[in-house]
């Protein structure tokens, strides 16, 4: 197997979610797991549409058919499709600031705004136990990491949470124990690997 390619278990799960499939109205696209690859390389590595290797064909077909299935919903098919098999052990949550480029600040419908270092965004995240994202939501910078809590864990049902002092608010604590949670787990601290 190619380090950027997928096993063919992997392809099996998703494959029926993609367009162009046999029976999908439109064109017939037999080249979906290429495109995917491409997608993954090009995600994995960082690199710039323009630096996508020849094999995946051009760059700019790829950038175009990734903007028009990111738009249709299709990634987002995939990636609940993809959490509904999660490890329900105990969950963990956090989130982190991604600094937006200053040109970005005017764009519509973006999850913008202003922090001490200037525009960036929130991205908060829900993942299981084997370290999967479970649920993901985009906010302005500047909103606090408890803003986005609940509506993560509203469909979660792990055994226990992992989160960092910003999450030890009572009123959240609360809910948890309401909803039957065996135990709330607040880790403040960070464990180093060597």
């Amino acid at each position: 197997m190619r380090r950027y390619g997928l096993r063919d278990d992997q392809w099996d799960r998703i494959r029926d979610l993609l367009p162009g499939r046999e029976g999908y109205v439109g064109g017939n696209a037999k080249d979906n797991r290429l495109f995917i690859e491409a997608v993954l390389y090009r995600f994995r590595t960082g690199c710039p549409w323009r630096d996508l290797p020849e094999r995946f064909g051009h760059w700019k077909a790829v950038h175009q058919r990734f903007s028009r299935w990111a738009k249709s919903g299709v990634f987002e098919r995939i990636f609940k499709l993809l959490a509904e098999d999660h490890d329900n052990e105990y969950m963990m949550i956090d989130a982190t600031i991604v600094r937006a480029h200053q040109h970005s600040t005017g764009a519509r419908k973006q999850a913008i705004g202003r922090s001490r270092r200037g525009p960036s965004t929130k991205i908060h995240a829900l993942a299981d136990a084997l370290g999967n994202p479970y649920a993901l939501m985009l906010t302005a910078g500047q909103d606090h990491d408890l803003a986005c809590a609940e509506p993560l864990l509203e469909h979660a049902n792990p055994g226990a949470i992992i989160a960092d002092k910003a999450y030890e608010a009572d009123a959240l604590i609360d809910k948890l124990a309401r909803n039957y949670l065996a135990a709330v787990q607040l880790v403040a601290t960070i464990i180093l690997l060597n």
